[in-house]
């Protein structure tokens, strides 16, 4: 019965298919919220707006010019531009103008970046200020000594190589079909600057310890020469801290607690505190709570929330908009997605191919869902045949390190300077994201896009964070380690298979449904398709009822393919366009 579903789903999709405009209905009013909940200070200039751009060919010609919106890519609609796409020998150039009224001689000004996709050149006013590699982590510059009063000019030139070096690009390709989605370049996320005084923190990363009541606080400081004050907005809260311990640029303080309640998708407690560092000052906030590993009263491997077996019912989601790819248009479109899902039943979201704004792990902490987040893929040209038509065909596969040696040789990583790139990517990626409470699990490599030794990626994983389970294969090419056995299984039966570690189906559904003129093209996507609504409710009814029983066999989670529909993909809980919801 499958075997006709899983080879339409390998057939090549017709990329000349006609494309259609489509828009959310979220209202666009600059993006102006403070982009980063967990340090927050009162100082905030946003600089996102208008800016000018241009576009110059490998040959110096000017392809595309004019004024472009930021913090949209230049092929979104929102961007205001020609929507030219990006190619890798092309250059994007940026800039800002803008005005200091007057330098405040006892601070320093910070210029922050949300994103920029791939690699981004900054300079303020001709001055070089560095370059940050990588398309989805944030980075900062202190441009302090570059400054004037009156205008100042601000430039980023970026290079977008899609799959040619190993950079992280999720889904992205210049060829968008099918299971793949349109390439976008440049700054993606808010720019933004803040004055701090001399002495600051430029970092915080928090840890809960919900066995001994206590917060483990590494600050990261620009000089130790202040002192460390934290106070609660709940009087009640704090017991005591201390400073243990201080290297180098950190300093490391623990926070005992006294009255708290615990995290959970149930009950999403937060914490916020002030911290004063010397002169400085800002605001952060915490949740107490632990995911982990365990087993349940019969033996069974068992994910755990606050050391209780938890089953985590999950869904994935890209975070892509029509109008904006992965930038989203409002804080309001991140909300009404996360309630969505939360409405539907489910309590994870499956972070796929992407890392979001700030702003959406915040509100993922308050409304109470769980993540588990992607180090988002990379790495040079995947062999699609090699390392996933294969693996979907020929079921069981690739679950032992010897039967996966001939294949993690077509996963686009194969060369020193794209594991470079991976090992970098990782790091600032759990780095940025560590102390988000929401955050439940790391994936490494999902279906083998850019997989190397995972044992040893495990391993590097490990070194910065520790504090949570992390699933080392998605899919398939598992090499024996990891915290969870992981599968994806869209055609065969759903079945428990039990091993010494919690068996998840990482991704599972995918059912297929084109909604009227609510499509980006005119081609269908999906591994299971539908023509009527009735059809695709009662067969996700069926696949629902199917996923409870295997709770008590051993399931201890499962992520449904996927949140909304995206251009060819129209396997969604809802449409592209968030107008309207397919399933209840």
């Amino acid at each position: 019965m499958y075997w006709k579903e899983m080879l339409g789903a390998i057939a090549k999709p017709d990329k000349n298919a006609k494309r259609y405009e489509l828009s959310t209905d979220y209202k666009y009013e600059g993006l102006q919220e403070y982009p980063r909940p967990q340090l927050e200070r009162k100082s905030y200039i946003n600089l996102n707006g208008k800016w000018d751009y241009r576009i110059i060919s490998g040959k110096g010609q000017v392809v595309s010019s004019g004024l472009i919106e930021v913090p949209f890519s230049p092929e979104t609609a929102l961007s205001g531009t020609d929507r030219h796409t990006l190619l890798p020998e092309e250059m994007l150039e940026y800039t800002k103008r803008f005005t200091i009224e007057k330098l405040k001689k006892t601070k320093h000004l910070l210029l922050h970046f949300g994103a920029v996709d791939q690699v981004a050149f900054v300079s303020l006013n001709g001055i070089n200020l560095g370059v940050h590699e990588g398309g989805y982590t944030s980075f900062t510059f202190d441009i302090t000594d570059y400054i004037v009063e009156g205008e100042n000019e601000l430039k980023v030139k970026v290079r977008d190589y899609t799959d040619r070096i190993g950079y992280a690009r999720g889904k992205q390709s210049i060829e968008p079909s099918g299971m793949w989605y349109s390439a976008q370049s440049g700054i993606w996320q808010t720019v933004w600057m803040e004055w701090v005084p001399k002495v600051y923190v430029s970092n915080i990363t928090m840890i809960p310890d919900i066995d001994n009541d206590k917060l483990n606080v590494e600050l990261r400081v620009s000089e130790l020469k202040g002192q460390v004050t934290i106070t609660a907005s709940n009087p009640d809260l704090i017991k005591d801290y201390n400073v243990d311990s201080i290297k180098d640029d950190k300093i490391f303080v623990t926070v005992k607690l006294n009255k708290y309640k615990l995290w959970s998708p149930e009950e999403p407690n937060l914490y916020f505190l002030n911290i004063e560092y010397g002169k400085d000052s800002f605001s952060t906030y915490f949740a107490m709570r632990h995911f982990g590993v365990g087993e349940d009263e019969n033996g069974i491997p068992r994910l755990t929330l606050n050391h209780k077996p938890y089953f985590m019912n999950g869904v994935l989601d890209q975070g892509y908009y029509p109008e904006s790819l992965m930038t989203p248009p409002s804080d309001a479109a991140m909300i009404n997605d996360i309630e969505t899902i939360k409405s539907l039943g489910f309590n994870m979201i499956r972070k796929h191919c992407k890392i979001e704004p700030m702003r959406w792990y915040f509100h993922c902490d308050r409304i109470g869902m769980i993540v588990w987040q992607d180090i988002v893929n990379g790495g040079t040209k995947y062999d699609m045949n090699m390392i996933c038509n294969i693996p979907t065909v020929v079921r069981p596969f690739g679950n032992t390190r010897d039967k996966n040696k001939l294949f993690l040789r077509f996963t686009g990583r194969n060369t020193d300077k794209s594991k470079e790139v991976w090992f970098k990517e990782c790091a600032e990626t759990i780095n940025q994201l560590k102390s988000v409470p929401c955050i439940g699990q790391w994936c490494l490599f999902n279906e083998g896009w850019g997989q190397f030794d995972a044992r040893s990626c495990l391993e590097y994983a490990k070194k910065y964070d520790n504090s949570r389970p992390i699933d080392a294969a998605s899919g398939w090419f598992h090499e024996g380690c990891g915290d969870v056995f992981s599968e994806h299984v869209y055609f065969e039966d759903l079945k428990v298979k039990l091993s010494n570690k919690p068996y998840v189906v990482s991704e599972y559904g995918g059912f297929s449904l084109k909604v009227g003129n609510h499509v980006k093209r005119d081609a269908v996507y999906g591994y299971k398709k539908y023509d009527h609504p009735k059809d695709l409710q009662d067969a996700y009814e069926c696949t629902m009822d199917k996923i409870k029983s295997l709770k008590d066999e051993g399931l201890s989670a499962a992520v449904y393919t996927q949140a909304t529909d995206i251009e060819d993909e129209l396997n969604g809980l809802m449409t592209y366009d968030r107008k309207v919801q397919k399933l209840y």
